[in-house]
């Protein structure tokens, strides 16, 4: 068996986080840690938190430090994520947050890698505006990749719409927020030297290719 990882996926929204996110966790035989669609999970529930986290998400706006903390370290406490490892995908999102990661991490040996996919403004601009997404289980689609029949799910027949953070204005406010917020997280690793910063552009399997090659590098060095 492939030994576990512990790594935290980076890059701006549409970078394609979740396809590699997926992939990695596959390959390294750990869980997929996705806060986003334990958010949107939460917001479907109608509870007070999914009400609350609703506003912020359709406002393109991040979630306070503080809830996702608290949802993210509940998670990491499972058995699975604490034995194995992990593929961390929509956190951290700002300093605080990565140090809060650090704290919680070092019992168990810390960070291996941080993986940055690199994918300029503009592409992720296309596929965000065209992207479509199940309203029960969460599931990605495009407007030129859509669900077989009429906007349906493949994976579990629910409509498949237009998300509503996905409107321009959210992903403008979202890019923004990104570059204002997250951007930091890259030299806070980097001094940490666990940053690997990996091309997000071209087929999917060609990004997870570089992916695989640059943890591994990343783990070789670590255990020279």
């Amino acid at each position: 068996m492939i030994p576990g990882v512990r790594l935290v996926l980076l890059g701006k929204q549409g970078a394609g986080k979740g396809t590699q996110a997926v992939k990695l966790a596959k390959h390294y035989v750990v869980p997929h840690i996705s806060t986003g669609d334990m958010f949107r999970a939460t917001v479907r529930s109608g509870s007070p938190l999914g009400e609350k986290l609703g506003y912020f998400m359709e406002a393109g706006e991040l979630v306070p430090d503080a809830v996702v903390i608290e949802v993210v370290e509940t998670r990491l406490r499972e058995d699975d994520s604490r034995t194995r490892g992990f593929v961390l995908d929509g956190f951290p999102r700002t300093r605080p947050q990565a140090e809060e990661l650090q704290a919680v991490l070092e019992p168990l040996g810390g960070l291996d890698v941080a993986l940055d996919l690199e994918v300029p403004t503009d592409i992720v601009m296309a596929r965000l505006s065209g992207r479509r997404a199940c309203s029960q289980c969460g599931a990605n689609y495009h407007v030129e990749a859509p669900p077989q029949v009429e906007w349906t799910c493949d994976v579990c027949g629910g409509e498949v719409v237009h998300r509503a953070d996905d409107t321009p204005d959210a992903i403008a406010r979202r890019l923004a927020l990104y570059e204002q917020e997250t951007e930091p997280l890259l030299g806070f690793y980097r001094e940490l030297g666990l940053l690997c910063v990996v091309e997000g552009v071209g087929l999917p399997n060609d990004v997870f290719s570089r992916a695989v090659e640059a943890v591994d590098a990343r783990r070789e060095r670590a255990r020279v």
